[in-house]
């Protein structure tokens, strides 16, 4: 098993003192979990707490937002056409979704939607797009989670009479499109106070500056915040400040009040407790993706439109079979992967995977990459071929830069694009061994050897006698996680097995009955560390750890998930 480095967080100690003297009646491990989230005092405690609706920025300090809802309602007024397009994946359909329901919904004009197919068209604005508008008569399109990076082709949109509102979240260049407006907070004169919306975040203060200019209830544009939810869960984006309102209502109304959709895809996936932002990103968001991955991502937005629960059912259905299907494609790709490199002396030393086979499936090649990390834990890129051209993923480890080093090997490529830590590329197949070797060079020589050292980032430590329920329930109240907010990963130190508990179970995970000398002792399972348990049997250790409740017979209890152990010094 490959040694991984530990880091304890450092807390700001004037936070912590504030804290302690603002809260004074919870654990001071909350203060430093607070802490290192960068929340100082009671007030800030507060909000991150207590999220409210009323939190949420006016959608009309985003550059170019009230010149997109005065094109809008003209459109609207003058009865023109209205394409809503957007990407492929979780983020591109739910944002198409909200934003052309909202439309539909008070508007009975000609309204359509356009999703670009993955393998014919590839990502962001195509030509064919531009090209159905201009055929159909559509006078105005709506771009989300795409458009940014597609000067030429939005002027092409423009020269054929099209007006184009981009709305956007990925990091714009220097040469921005000519669009009637562009919403996208990372733009540099942009005063729009948070910067990390997902794209359907941006679709979303489209939909709520709408509602305000047109008077309506603002329940109009929080019906979708389930959605948006989604979104900012299956696309990774930080969920702190204004991303936590969101994923905190939308999480709320996924559990209490969740669209048809919703509904209908944990039915399809068999679970029916309340679900955790976690399983929007590994049970709703796979079901939403496999969509665009192994067939055409229309239908997860027909999911998302469709108020017939029959035909909802059905196209659940057909989601839930795409997703079982890219499942056994991408571990079928990876095994065949993890075979090429295992058989390899060369290709096991080097600091980077680079692997190319023409029979790959395009859909799966990102999933792919992640999976070699998962073993290898080095920058990773995945190609395959379509229609004469070779194109892959790329995917990074924890703090290197990927999309840096593609962009050193800029000159054997056709198209690329991304950013830190994941990147697509498009090459000719004739230098393909050029790319690997020259992406194999870039890293080695800028990758610091760390780097390439799984790390823990852990919050706080613990005592096993700090881990009461009236702490985790306050813990629990840290939810939503995700970026810049993840499950707090505590460390105890000088902990023994408890008289001989702790085993291997299934040959590979460790079970945990362990204590300290203040006799408190807890359970816990330790995933693929079995052949660590040698450690355990020794004594004393310390674990690294996040905190959980485990449910058997009725009962619920507290356990710990170890993620890794070391003998004590």
């Amino acid at each position: 098993m490959r040694d991984k480095r530990w880091t304890l967080k450092q807390a700001d100690s004037s936070f912590v003192q504030q804290l302690s003297k603002d809260l004074p009646n919870v654990s001071p491990a909350i203060h430093t979990l607070l802490a290192v989230r960068g929340i100082h005092d009671f007030e800030s405690a507060k909000t991150f707490f207590r999220p409210e609706l009323s939190h949420l920025h006016d959608p009309f300090l985003m550059k170019g937002m009230k010149q997109a809802v005065q094109r809008i309602s003209e459109a609207i007024e003058w009865h023109e056409r209205i394409m809503v397009y957007g990407d492929y994946d979780v983020d591109g359909t739910t944002a198409v979704a909200v934003v052309y329901d909202f439309l539909k919904t008070h508007y009975k004009g000609d309204l359509t939607y356009y999703i670009p197919h993955r393998y014919r068209e590839g990502y962001g604005v195509s030509k064919q797009g531009i090209d159905f508008a201009h055929a159909n008569g559509y006078h105005l399109i709506i771009t989300l989670d795409c458009g940014i990076k597609s000067a030429e082709l939005i002027g092409y949109a423009q020269s054929l009479g099209i007006d184009v509102i981009v709305c956007d979240h990925h990091l714009p260049d220097n040469n921005l499109p000519p669009a009637l407006a562009i919403l996208n907070p990372k733009q540099t004169d942009c005063p729009y106070p948070y910067k990390e919306l997902s794209g359907c975040g941006i679709g979303f203060k489209l939909i709520t500056a709408l509602a305000m200019h047109w008077k309506l209830p603002m329940e109009s544009a929080y019906q979708y915040l389930d959605l948006v939810a989604t979104s900012i869960a299956a696309d990774i984006v930080p969920i702190d400040e204004e991303n936590r309102v969101l994923a905190f209502y939308g999480m709320k109304k996924v559990n209490e009040n969740p669209s048809l959709a919703i509904k209908t895809l944990k039915e399809t996936a068999g679970t029916s407790r309340t679900l955790h932002i976690a399983d929007l990103v590994f049970v709703i968001g796979p079901r939403v993706n496999a969509a665009g991955r192994m067939d055409d991502a229309k239908k997860a937005v027909e999911l998302f439109i469709e108020r017939d629960e029959e035909k909802i059912k059905v196209l659940a259905d057909s989601l839930h079979s795409d997703n079982f299907e890219r499942k056994e494609i991408d571990k079928n790709i990876t095994q065949e992967a993890l075979n090429l490199i295992l058989g390899d002396d060369a290709m096991m030393a080097r600091k980077s995977t680079v692997l190319f086979q023409p029979h790959w499936h395009k859909g799966v090649v990102g999933i792919v990459a992640s999976r070699l990390i998962d073993h290898f834990y080095r920058p990773t890129i995945i190609l395959t071929e379509s229609n004469g051209k070779v194109t892959g993923s790329a995917r990074s480890i924890s703090g290197f830069n990927i999309y840096e080093a593609i962009h050193e090997c800029r000159d054997l490529l056709e198209n690329y694009g991304g950013h830190f830590y994941a990147a697509g590329m498009t090459m000719h197949p004739d230098v393909v061994a050029a790319f690997a070797e020259r992406f194999e060079q870039v890293v080695s020589q800028t990758i610091s050897p760390e780097l390439l050292i799984p790390e823990i980032q852990i919050d706080a430590e613990l005592r096993i006698s700090d881990i009461r329920p009236s702490f985790y329930n306050i813990l629990k109240q840290f939810e939503p996680f995700g970026p810049n907010n993840l499950r707090p990963v505590f460390l105890t130190r000088n902990v023994y097995d408890f008289r001989g508990h702790s085993r291997v179970v299934k040959e590979q995970h460790l079970k945990f009955v362990v204590h300290q000398h203040t006799g408190e002792t807890i359970d816990g399972i330790g995933f693929g560390i079995g052949e660590k348990y040698e450690i355990v049997n020794n004594g004393p250790f310390d674990m690294v750890y996040t905190l959980d409740e485990n449910e058997f017979n009725g009962q619920t209890k507290l356990q710990i998930k170890v993620l890794d152990i070391k003998p004590s010094r």
